[in-house]
Formats: structure tokens, sequence, C-alpha cells
């Protein structure tokens, strides 16, 4: 082909990627602004918080990040998040001090995954298992869902604790306002139909256009429904961090940092395609953390990729980032020119938004899934959600982080120990069961396979494990086959050679089988393997099998 048709081509590639990325970025602004807006509110901010979070980190995240398409500004978990640490620094709601609270913690989140990218710590993306996570976000959910319901009726109540809540709303429902309950049920019931008929739809947009040309139409304020109200016009001031509130926000910081993460990592990998770069963890915390910084000089809320949105940019065919790019350019041109209109915003629209897009985060499919397939991560994803609703958002998601830590070390502390036997007619080993019943087994022999790291933590159950068995099957020679275990540390070991002899001493022979070569060595460096000596040692169960039986066929032999 030749250079200049291979050149034409190639433009037109591009022209066309670009106009695809338009679109796209169009689209996405109609469904990421609104909702962005909507978040502010959820962390008792100005809705013009939201139109800043969709700015400056989505335009930074742009240039620096490693998905083509991710989406970055502000999402409902990390909204409720920061409005409890905000809340909690400012409590008597003053707005000027409400935005310095805000740039501060958005500061300290971008500082901290910033500092978590210089100590390489990107493998923190996975520190909160998927079970508890699931369950974290139904308890956020639920949380947010209850926070917007009084908006929807127009009632206001002192919030106390999400079930005393339940109860103050029901006590005020007599005083519901009817035309905010309207605005509510009409704003939901567009969002529901859009939705349904038209997949990633600018529903929200449609709702804000419609709800501001009713409320200036119909005088909707006059009667009764609250309004967003003034809007400042123009770019933001810009807004320092105030230190003296740095010590107490720290806290609710790194939790937000982590949700930030861990949202970011999982929506990115999420829509990675054959061909796209892969999604490197240790520059997704530079893009987020600077895109946190960078916001937080505009008075931004906290921010990171979100999976709804950059749902929509695929579903519209966005290429690259110059989808965000778009988006950003549309929320500058909001705050320049549209923010009058803005004014007439009914709150009830914007909880309505709030709602409909948090119920995603209640999943009960994930928990009956979940409870199928493995029952005990069913029950900390439970603790997780009632820990949310129990202790609220910044102590729920160290909850969160508890009952992960916990559920790890109670599968490190109780590593699985399977009795073997032998598929008939084959060198196939496999643990004993009901449904191999013909398995064959050798009188006298015991072989035992433990998975997973031998350490110090799991040392005593492995022994309490161990001596039942052979109280159960009293061996003459116990087989230890380590082919799946990758490590053993010093206690272990000691523990290895201490029930060696006392093996030894009642008569039964240990033989240790299938040692990968890090096991093999610290054998070797504790000097095992001199008194094992090689007619103990073998390189498979089956070499094991076969010493053992010939060991049986002599006069003598007994293991």
């Amino acid at each position: 082909m030749k250079p200049h048709i291979k050149a034409s081509k190639a433009a037109h590639g591009n022209t066309a990627s670009l106009r695809l990325d338009l679109v796209s970025g169009l689209t996405a602004a109609a469904v990421v602004l609104p909702k962005a807006m909507a978040y502010a509110t959820v962390a008792g901010l100005p809705v013009a918080v939201g139109l800043y979070t969709a700015f400056v980190p989505m335009l930074i995240y742009a240039f620096l990040g490693t998905s083509r398409v991710l989406s970055v500004s502000s999402s409902a978990t990390l909204a409720i998040l920061a409005g409890t640490q905000i809340g909690l620094a400012v409590p008597d709601g003053d707005p000027g001090k409400l935005i310095t609270a805000t740039a501060t913690l958005t500061a300290l989140v971008g500082a901290m995954l910033l500092l978590a990218r210089l100590m390489r710590l990107g493998f923190l993306a996975n520190f909160i298992s998927s079970p508890v996570l699931s369950g974290f976000k139904a308890g956020v959910g639920l949380v947010i869902v209850l926070d917007q319901v009084p908006k929807l009726l127009g009632i206001h109540i002192t919030k106390h604790g999400f079930f005393i809540d339940i109860l103050n709303i029901v006590r005020h429902l007599p005083e519901s306002s009817l035309i905010t309950l309207a605005v509510a049920a009409a704003t939901l019931l567009i969002l529901i139909v859009m939705e349904r008929l038209w997949a990633h739809s600018p529903a929200p947009l449609v709702v804000v256009g419609g709800s501001i040309a009713a409320s200036w139409y119909f005088g909707l304020q006059a009667l009764g429904a609250s309004t967003v109200g003034v809007i400042p016009q123009g770019l933001p001031s810009l807004t320092l961090p105030d230190l003296t509130l740095v010590e107490q926000m720290v806290p609710g910081a790194l939790g937000i940092a982590l949700m930030s993460f861990t949202e970011t990592i999982a929506a990115g990998r999420a829509f990675v395609r054959p061909g796209d770069p892969p999604i490197n963890a240790n520059r997704e915390l530079v893009a987020t953390g600077l895109g946190n910084l960078g916001g937080a000089l505009l008075g931004a809320m906290p921010s990171g990729g979100g999976t709804s949105q950059t749902a929509v940019v695929r579903a519209t065919g966005g290429q690259s980032q110059n989808v965000s790019i778009v988006t950003a350019a549309v929320a500058l041109a909001t705050m320049l020119l549209l923010s009058g209109l803005l004014g007439f915003l009914p709150h009830a629209t914007l909880a309505a938004i709030v709602i409909y897009y948090s119920i995603g985060l209640i999943q009960p499919q994930e928990f009956l899934a979940i409870r199928k397939v493995r029952p005990m991560e069913f029950h900390w994803a439970l603790v997780a959600t009632v820990g949310v609703l129990l202790f609220g958002t910044l102590q729920g998601i160290t909850v969160a982080i508890v009952v992960s830590l916990v559920g790890l070390a109670y599968q490190t502390a109780r590593p699985h120990l399977y009795i073997l036997g032998r598929k008939r007619g084959t060198d196939i080993l496999r643990p004993l069961s009901e449904e191999h019943a013909d398995d064959e087994t050798f009188e006298g022999l015991l072989i035992v396979r433990p998975e997973g790291r031998l350490f110090f933590f799991n040392t005593d159950y492995v022994k309490e494990q161990m001596t039942a068995l052979e109280v159960q099957h009293q061996p003459r020679v116990i087989v230890w086959d380590m082919s799946a275990v990758p490590d053993i540390e010093y206690s272990a070991l000691q523990a290895l050679i201490e029930g060696e002899k006392n093996l030894s001493e009642a008569g039964t022979s240990l033989w240790l089988t299938g040692l990968n070569p890090g096991v093999l060595d610290m054998v070797r460096r504790a000097g095992l393997d001199q008194k094992l000596g090689p007619e103990r040692m073998f390189f498979n169960v089956n070499a094991a099998i076969e010493q053992y039986q010939a060991r049986r066929a002599t006069p003598e032999g007994n293991g």
C-alpha cells in the first residue's frame, strides 16, 4: 500500500476516534455532572463542589492515568465518607469552614495516595476482601438512601444513627410536603423509565433540566419545594488547607484514600479491553493523588474512578481519555455560564438522583452468591454491613478492614490437612472422600498433605490436627506430602523437628516428600535432612509408597 494511502487511512481513523470521544464525552457529562452535584449534597456541601470535583481531578487523571477510559470524579461511597468527616470537623455547618475543611480533607487524601506510591503500596488495592467490600458498600448504600429520604419528603430530622433515624422519619411523615414529594416522584419515574428503555441514557441531565424548567415556570420554591439557591458563577477561588484540621482528619482521610484507590483500580480493571495497556496500580496512585491535590485547591471533594460513569464512556464508544477532557470542559462551561439556572434546581431532584444511583451499591444477589460458595465469608459481609449501620461510615470502613484481616488470619491459622489415598490402577493421589471410597490406602501408612504456608500463627493448630490423626490411625509411618507448602517458618520448622522426635520415641517414623526448593533449603539448614537421611526423604509420595511396600515385603519390615 502506498504511503500516502496509509497516512490518509490513519488520519481518517484518528478523526473517527476523535468524533466518538467527543460524543462520548458530551454524553458522559450529561450523566456525570448531575450525579456529581447530587453527591455533593450527600456530603452536605454546595452543589458547585460537585462541578469542581468533576473538573480538576478528571482533567489531571486524563493526562496521568493508565486507563484509556476511566472517568474520575466523586462517588456515592466517597461522598458519604467525606460528608461524615467534614461534619465532624465543622459541626456548625458554617459555609466558609465547610469549603476549607473539604479542601483540607481532599489534600490529605491526595497526599496519602502519593505517599502510598512512594512506599510502593499499590498492592493495597486488594486490602479489603471482595465479600467484605460488598458488605461495606451495601451498608453505605443503605445509609445514603436513608439520608436522602427526608429530602424526598420535605421534612427535617436530627440525625442520631441509622435505626433511630428510621423511627424519626416515620414519626415526621405527617409533615411531608406534597409538592416536594411530587417532584421526587416525577424524577424517580423519569429515571426509571429512561434507564429501562435506554441503557446509559442522559437521564440525569433530562431530570435536572426538566426540574429546573418546572421550578422556574411554576415557582416551586414559593410553593414549598426547597431549591439549591444562589450558586457563584465562574471559577472558584483558590482554597488552601487548614493545617489545624490535619490531625483530626488523618484517620478519616486514610479510610477515604483506601476506598478511592480500591474503587479506582476496580473500575479501571473492569473496563480493560484486549490491546489496552495494563492498569498500573502505582501509576494510578500518582494520577489520583495529584488529581485530589489539584482538586483541593479549588475546594473539590475527594475523588476516584467510578464504575457506572466509566460504563457510560464504554457504552457510548469512548476510545481514549479525550472523553474525560471533553467532560471536564463541559463542567467548566457549566460553572461559567449555567450557574444562575442551577439555582432553581430542587433538592428533591438531587435526592432522587442520589437514591436511584446509590441503590446499586446494595446487591442482594452478591450476598446470595457468596453464601452459596463460602458461608463464612457471607457472615463477614454481613458484619461489614452491620458495622456501617451501627457505627457509621468512617468507623464502618475500619470494621471492614478489621473483618478482612480477621478473615485472613482465620484462614491462615487453619490450613487444610488432607489424608491422601491413591486411585486404584494409577499414580493419582487425592484426598480421601466418600465420593472416592474405593481409593487405595496402605496398612500402617498415613499420607497427609498440609496446604499453605506453615508458620508460628498456625503451628499449634497443625500439631493438634496431626496428633488427632495419629491417635485415630495409629500408623507405623507418617508421610508428609509437602508439595502444597510454599514456605515453612522457623517456629513451624522447630515444631516439625520436635514432632519427628516425639513420633520416633512412640515408634512411628516420619517421612517427608515433595519439598519445594525454599522448604528443602530450610530443612537442610536445620540439619533435619541429615537426621532423616535419604531413606526417609523422597521426591514424591509415590516413591515413598514404593519404598514402604518394599520394606513391608522384607521379613523384618515394620516401617
